[in-house]
């Protein structure tokens, strides 16, 4: 099963900016482990644009589609047999890159 793994920060308490050298030795252990899918950083929420195609225009706005002291940072997507190993490795992930970590499976 596939999981979405959402990395969250807080504009308040952020985390460590330092972690990338532990966060590329991680992400070689998930590829070389078979976990590995996708990752990637995200830029800053003021770099974000919404757009609402639902009416009869497309309406365009900066910004997050929320305002919230946390943001989505990052993700990952892996390949994991069950629930137990994908929070296994987010507890792994949430210490090694010192943020929040979201787990969702896809449906």
């Amino acid at each position: 099963m596939q999981y979405l793994v959402s990395v969250i920060d807080d504009k308040n308490d952020p985390g460590s900016t330092d972690r990338r050298p532990e966060i590329s030795a991680f992400n070689e252990r998930l590829i070389s482990q078979g976990y590995w899918v996708f990752a990637g950083g995200l830029a800053d929420t003021e770099t974000a644009t919404v757009i609402d195609n639902r009416g009869e225009q497309p309406i365009f706005s900066d910004g997050p589609f929320v305002e919230s002291k946390e943001y989505l940072a990052g993700v990952w997507v892996w390949e994991a047999p069950d629930l137990d190993v994908a929070l296994a490795l987010a507890a792994e992930a949430s210490k090694v890159c010192d943020r929040k970590i979201e787990v969702r499976p896809f449906a």
